[in-house]
């Protein structure tokens, strides 16, 4: 029996280090161990070129991963330089921008919207309840104050006034009757007493004479009572008169008409609550603007001020209007506190109309012929210079977050000094100046070294 042959092993050992001499080497070595008939065939001659096979392949993928090393630190080296280079170079000069500093007047205003509303608007109404008869006007119809606006059915108003005076007739015939009475009383009372003073106080008796002066009271309290029945039927006709009067509805102003909220032939119930029959304005010639003027502008509209103001249906149109009343109610809509001020205004020509809603401008303080300059100038900082630059490459690289602030200057106790800052001969100056009044956009200012056109910068930018 033929022992195993070892050269099989040594075989395998042997062609290990000329896995890497060249692939002809290794392909010749893989086909010779895979033949069947080869002299050092078998089962581990196969394991053996299996595994230098594999260490083959294993080389040769470990080659594209370091390329890829390699490139990696070539750009994370061309990054750092980039970044070295911007860091290390010298900073750009700022290109400022400017505006002139001018002369001229200075107009604060405070604005406001609201509604324009008649000076007198007056709702008319009925106190008398009945069906409409007759309506004898329209919307925008001219009235005369006493002019008859609609009627109601009297009909029943009539009725009442001749029971009424049918009253007032039987209480007049009362009295008559109570005064015939007490005339009767009176005289009987009289001849009583005359009887009784020629007997000598023997005729008639003392108590005939005293029931006859009860009846004479009696009859005199008869006649003020008829009286007063009278007095009450006369204003029971008196009050029937006047509610036919009121079945008239007429105009207590003179004006237009506004609304009409009737039609012939409605009920009108006035049981509980007069009902409005008509909306009149008394005057569209003179009107008044009602605006919200925000709690933070209150302090600065007063009676007097002029304003102007624009509505949706004339555009680009100012009409002309003063201030008459400021109230002292505030009034929250949204969390919103805001004061009703009250202007009066001319509508002469009777373009404006009730419920318009108008954009108002209140001018609160005129400054005429000042110094004026750009908020953006009193706003404007120069960016704080950058911190020493460190030679170490490190150091360049580490991100910082840019800050920006003024340049540092003594705290004034003056809330009104403020400063600017101008260009001269290129560089940016800081004068100090007092602010005055602003609108907003335009501030004016004072101080010492300035003058109209002095260029003042309001904005920088680095190149």
């Amino acid at each position: 029996m033929n022992s195993p042959r070892p050269i099989v092993g040594t075989s395998s050992i042997e062609t290990a280090p000329h896995v890497g001499a060249g692939d002809d080497q290794t392909s010749s070595a893989a086909i010779d161990i895979g033949r069947p008939d080869a002299p050092d065939s078998g089962p581990a001659a196969d394991a053996a070129a299996l595994e230098a096979l594999l260490g083959r392949n294993s080389e040769k993928r470990r080659v594209p991963m370091r390329m890829l090393l390699a490139v990696g630190v070539v750009v994370i080296l061309a990054i750092a330089g980039v970044f070295a280079v911007r860091a290390l170079r010298s900073p750009a000069a700022p290109q400022y921008s400017t505006a002139p500093l001018r002369r001229g007047d200075l107009v604060v205003s405070v604005s406001a919207t609201g509604t324009l509303e008649p000076v007198n608007q007056v709702d008319v109404g009925s106190e008398l309840s009945g069906t409409v008869e007759k309506v004898l006007v329209d919307d925008n119809d001219l009235v005369a104050k006493g002019q008859v606006l609609a009627t109601l059915d009297a009909s029943r108003l009539r009725d009442q006034i001749t029971n009424v005076e049918a009253a007032l007739a039987a209480a007049e015939a009362n009295l008559q009757q109570s005064e015939a009475t007490a005339r009767e009383a009176a005289l009987k009372a009289d001849r009583l007493h005359r009887l009784y003073g020629l007997s000598a106080g023997g005729y008639p008796a003392k108590a005939d004479i005293d029931a006859a002066e009860a009846a004479l009271d009696r009859s005199r309290a008869g006649v003020a009572s008829a009286r007063a029945g009278v007095k009450q039927a006369a204003a029971a006709l008196n009050t029937g008169r006047t509610n036919l009067e009121k079945a008239a509805i007429r105009s207590p102003v003179s004006g237009v008409v506004l609304a009409r909220k009737i039609e012939p032939g409605q009920t009108v119930a006035a049981s509980l609550q007069a009902p409005v029959l008509f909306t009149l304005a008394e005057d569209m010639r003179r009107m008044e603007l009602h605006v919200d003027v925000d709690e933070a502008d209150v302090g600065q509209v007063r009676q007097g001020q002029p304003a102007t103001f624009t509505v949706d249906a004339y555009p680009g149109r100012d009409y002309p209007a003063r201030v008459t009343r400021v109230g002292l109610g505030s009034q929250t809509k949204e969390g919103v506190v805001t004061y009703t001020g009250v202007l009066a205004v001319d509508n002469a020509d009777l373009t404006l109309r009730p419920g318009m809603t108008a954009s108002a401008e209140i001018t609160s303080d005129r400054r005429p012929n000042v110094l004026l300059v750009p908020e953006a100038a009193l706003r404007y900082r120069p960016q704080a210079a950058g911190s020493a630059r460190s030679a170490s490459l490190a150091n360049a690289l580490t991100p910082r977050v840019p800050r920006f602030g003024s340049t540092p200057r003594k705290r004034s106790t003056d809330a009104n000094v403020q400063q600017i800052w101008i260009l001269r001969d290129g560089q940016a100056l800081m004068l100090p100046v007092r602010v005055g009044a602003t609108n907003g956009r335009e501030t004016e200012i004072s101080g010492e070294g300035l003058s109209p056109g002095l260029p003042v910068i309001t904005g920088s930018a680095t190149q």
